[in-house]
């Protein structure tokens, strides 16, 4: 971090008591275990973050993959029966929004 170093020595060159000198000795650890601490806690908190990210990102593509599966059985069972269309995209409405809700709700929740 920094490169403060106190200057020791009892010579004409010191302007510091001995006492002075311990003094601004353990000031300066201080206020580099005070840096470091508090980078560490940034680097904690980056990690929090990625992580949220990442698990956000996993329920958005477990539901793609869950909504383009639906959409496909609605398809094939479409071109089976011609009748149950509109039944069909109901059903897969509801289930793609029911998907949609709980990916909005894990980004509420995951996200906090």
């Amino acid at each position: 971090m920094s490169n403060l170093v106190p200057s020791f020595g009892s010579g004409p060159t010191s302007m510091l008591t001995k006492r002075e000198e311990r003094f601004a000795g353990r000031e300066l650890a201080r206020l580099e275990l005070s840096a470091e601490l508090g980078l560490a806690r940034i680097e904690r908190q980056a990690q929090m973050e990625a992580a949220r990210a990442h698990a956000i990102g996993y329920v958005g593509q477990q539901a793609m993959q869950a909504v383009t599966m639906v959409s496909q059985m609605e398809g094939q069972l479409g071109q089976a029966c011609p009748l149950a269309v509109s039944r069909l995209q109901g059903i897969a409405d509801m289930t793609a929004l029911s998907i949609a809700q709980v990916v909005a709700d894990s980004v509420r929740t995951i996200g906090r």
